[in-house]
């Protein structure tokens, strides 16, 4: 589907696959509920408090967590 994702999933497995979201939470201080929603890819708004701890847990720019995917268009 096209727009804005979230690719918490992915960071989380390749960092460690047994990390959990309520450890994830824990460890960078934040709502359970809030992780919870980026790492389903359900979140509506990105807080930018909870994007710069994110980074600098996984080491990374908000662009490899959040990323723009594209439908590709047919031709009709």
């Amino acid at each position: 589907m096209a727009g804005v994702h979230s690719n918490l999933k992915e960071l989380m497995r390749e960092k460690d696959p047994t990390l959990s979201i309520r450890q994830l939470a824990k460890e960078i201080d934040y709502h359970f509920d809030s992780v919870r929603k980026m790492y389903k890819d359900e979140m509506v708004q990105y807080p930018r408090d909870l994007i710069w701890r994110l980074c600098k847990y996984f080491d990374v720019s908000p662009g490899q967590f959040i990323v723009v995917k594209f439908e590709e268009e047919t031709d009709k």
